[in-house]
């Protein structure tokens, strides 16, 4: 494989992140619906600490009043016992994602098991707690660098012979679509609307 140039090192390094969007299905990316995604893990600490500000952070202002609602009933039932509990807490993570989930304008199809992230979301959420992105960054970024070789390579191959024979000629158009479409999703990856189109604005969180 040639050398990739400093500025080309750059260019990926900037988009590799991005373009997790596009190679990884967006069911799985939502994976703050999940028992052992970072909202769940607030939700825990916030009901063993018997303290509802943790949470409210993943929640839009119209809808902190339900959560602390939700929180307050959970947090009376939980005493009763251990079943009675794990009960409450479920209806209480379900409320809460439910409620998440809508204010990103994502869909709500239930709490998903623990283990049912995908790794390179899971490695992100790692990068975070470690403060470290260099590994997620360069491994992202040399999938990337491979995606876009591969495809060149084969568009520059068929163009070659694109006016030999019309089936030639759709051949070279078949490679030149593929590999120029896959150059543009990660311009838009880059350029475009983030996750979940940012349906909701920090700025309208209470934090």
């Amino acid at each position: 494989m040639q050398k990739v140039s400093t500025c080309s090192k750059g260019f990926l390094f900037s988009v590799c992140l991005a373009l997790a969007i596009l190679i990884v299905p967006q069911t799985a990316m939502a994976h703050c619906d999940t028992l052992d995604g970072p909202v769940v893990a607030d939700a825990r600490v916030a009901l063993a600490e018997g303290n509802v500000t943790p949470i409210l952070k993943w929640l839009q202002v119209r809808d902190e009043q339900e959560v602390r609602e939700a929180f307050a009933r959970t947090l009376a039932v939980r005493r009763l016992n251990p079943e009675a509990q794990k009960l409450a807490d479920t209806y209480f993570f379900e409320t809460l994602v439910r409620l998440h989930r809508a204010g990103e304008g994502a869909p709500y199809t239930g709490l998903k098991a623990a283990g049912t992230v995908e790794p390179v979301v899971a490695k992100a959420d790692q990068a975070l707690e470690q403060g470290v992105v260099d590994g997620l960054a360069g491994a992202i970024a040399a999938h990337t660098e491979e995606g876009i070789r591969e495809r060149f390579r084969n568009a520059l191959l068929t163009r070659k012979h694109a006016q030999d024979s019309v089936r030639a000629g759709r051949e070279y158009v078949e490679a030149y679509v593929t590999y120029v479409h896959y150059v543009e999703g990660i311009a838009q990856a880059v350029h475009g609307a983030p996750h979940h189109d940012e349906a909701a604005s920090p700025t309208a969180h209470q934090h």
